[in-house]
């Protein structure tokens, strides 16, 4: 009887599990497809921008934008920005993302530099203060970011960057590539990094077509204003993509918590049953027992 009792209480508390992780599922769909229609739209103008980069900077001959070269003093630091999410239960999203932070702190310390950690998500935060190293600054943008949030904190590192305050700042996040496939990336945002595919294209273009551009206003002036849009593209479209990858996760995570909610729950069932049937033949025995020693 007992046995049974047991085996009762522990289905009903795998499908009260099992309607909480249906229920997370559904909800991280949804914000799965809200923040993937924001990624969508943004990726667009934020590889346009940094093409456009190339193409001016190549044309006119002028890559020696602040933005785009190391201190001329170095300062012997570097910062890492490193983003996470706010809550668990999205698989190993954060597991990634922390283990790729801790390469990045090694290599900023086999560089001989001094290594400044900033945090968007409380559970990069818990996790340095886990590890013991300090967090000089944290970030919480929420699960729907927008483009003016991001921008003070991508204005203030450009600032400090150029004030000489690090040698490169770089962004560790789970970079979004499509739905079954994420990726732990190290970016350099700055300084920032001309793609050279767009570099090595304008080129050759350059030598087939031999065309001249005239700039108004001039070169220097149109990379006064793209570089700084381009950083804070950049900024924007990794917290994006750690926004998009967390929900993905999330969801993975939770219909395979669910699937196998269903299949504890079909185990029990079976358990139950045999349980309950060995107790009725136990019955059924001895009252044929008592009854054959009656005669």
């Amino acid at each position: 009887m007992a046995q049974i009792r047991e085996i009762k209480k522990r289905m009903v508390a795998v499908r009260t599990i099992q309607r909480i992780t249906k229920t997370m599922q559904m909800i991280a769909t949804a914000k799965f497809t809200a923040s993937l229609a924001r990624a969508k739209s943004s990726r667009p103008y934020m590889e346009r921008i940094r093409e456009l980069v190339a193409e001016v900077a190549a044309r006119a001959g002028d890559d020696s934008h602040p933005l785009c070269l190391a201190p001329a003093k170095p300062a012997g630091k570097e910062l890492v920005l490193v983003i996470a999410s706010d809550r668990g239960l999205c698989g190993a999203y954060n597991g990634y993302v922390l283990r790729t932070s801790l390469i990045a702190l090694k290599g900023v310390k086999s560089r001989n530099a001094q290594s400044v950690v900033e945090t968007i998500g409380k559970k990069a935060t818990a996790f340095f203060k886990f590890q013991k190293i300090s967090v000089a600054q944290k970030h919480h943008f929420g699960d729907r970011p927008t483009f003016e949030m991001v921008e003070p904190l991508a204005e203030r590192l450009m600032s400090e960057y150029l004030a000489g305050q690090y040698d490169a700042c770089r962004v560790v996040y789970m970079k979004f590539v499509s739905n079954s496939k994420q990726v732990p990336e190290t970016m350099q945002l700055l300084p920032m990094r001309v793609p050279t595919a767009a570099k090595n294209e304008t080129k050759s273009d350059s030598k087939s077509s031999h065309a001249l551009y005239e700039f108004s206003p001039n070169a220097g002036e149109l990379l006064n204003d793209l570089l700084p849009r381009a950083v804070k593209m950049s900024l924007f479209q990794a917290v994006i993509d750690a926004i998009v990858s967390e929900n993905v996760m999330r969801m993975v995570a939770m219909k395979a918590a669910t699937d196998n909610a269903s299949g504890i729950a079909k185990s029990l069932h079976r358990s139950y049953n045999r349980a309950r049937q060995g107790r009725i033949t136990t019955e059924l025995t001895e009252i044929i027992s008592g009854a054959a020693a009656l005669e």
